[in-house]
């Protein structure tokens, strides 16, 4: 770690602080704040690492980590949103409890408690953000998710792919994260997505294949002819479609041999 840059912008995410949060990994995040990292450095979003886990559920051990890191819950995001409303946007009471003693009083809250941040909150959510903003998290969040994917990290880009999808869902998020979770060997996860993927974008084939993919590791093989059947009328010709037609069309033959 002597040597090290733990500030270096390593990804489209940021630092490599920013991946270890994103990654959900305390031990990672422990070894670059001993090696210097800055908690409060913020990404290209204008995000600092404790906004970040604020702003999404699940994190609140990361947020407890980071403030007693030093990480400062009065630094907010591009659009002046302190990381206590960003826990209140979630309804986490158990997150702005820890950082309402530490947080300076916002003057748009007139009833400055922890009550009132989160009724606030919950009026606020109501405004939709602006959507240039929400569309500029998706694309550096997806070109995150790609980088990863393409070092076959294909976890960190499941994750990088939720992120985007949180932003601004599309079919081809949920079809790339479907990819990752079937890499994974998540076919639940993986159909679940597939199957938003053909709501959002019912005539394309690579919903239909992805759907057919996740079908084929849980060892459905009816529904997997079903899916690339339908991948089939819509993109003709296709021989990656048709190949695994044929597989799964023997394997519904002998199903026994899906395990030898």
């Amino acid at each position: 770690m002597r040597h090290a840059k733990p500030n270096t912008t390593v990804t489209g995410l940021g630092t490599a602080l920013m991946g270890a949060l994103l990654y959900r990994s305390l031990k990672c995040m422990k070894l670059l704040i001993k090696g210097g990292a800055d908690v409060n450095r913020r990404n290209s979003l204008l995000v600092t690492p404790l906004v970040f886990a604020t702003g999404h559920k699940g994190y609140t051990n990361f947020v407890q980590f980071l403030l007693k890191a030093g990480a400062d819950p009065n630094i907010p995001d591009a659009y002046g949103r302190l990381p206590v409303e960003h826990a209140a946007r979630h309804d986490c009471r158990e997150e702005v409890e820890m950082l309402f003693p530490l947080t300076s009083p916002i003057p748009t809250i007139p009833n400055w408690s922890i009550d009132g941040i989160i009724s606030h909150a919950k009026s606020e959510s109501a405004k939709p953000l602006v959507q240039s903003h929400l569309e500029r998290t998706k694309a550096i969040m997806k070109s995150q998710a790609d980088h990863a994917f393409r070092l076959k990290d294909y976890k960190l880009a499941s994750k990088a792919y939720g992120v985007a999808i949180g932003a601004a869902p599309s079919a081809t998020l949920y079809a790339n994260r479907s990819l990752c979770k079937l890499l994974l060997g998540d076919g639940e996860g993986a159909l679940s997505d597939a199957l938003r993927c053909r709501m959002l974008r019912p005539n394309w084939a690579k919903a239909c294949y992805r759907q057919a993919a996740a079908h084929m590791l849980l060892k459905e093989y009816k529904q997997a002819c079903d899916a690339l059947l339908d991948a089939k009328k819509l993109d003709p010709g296709n021989t990656e479609v048709e190949r695994e037609l044929r597989k799964a069309r023997e394997l519904m033959k002998a199903p026994g041999e899906a395990d030898k």
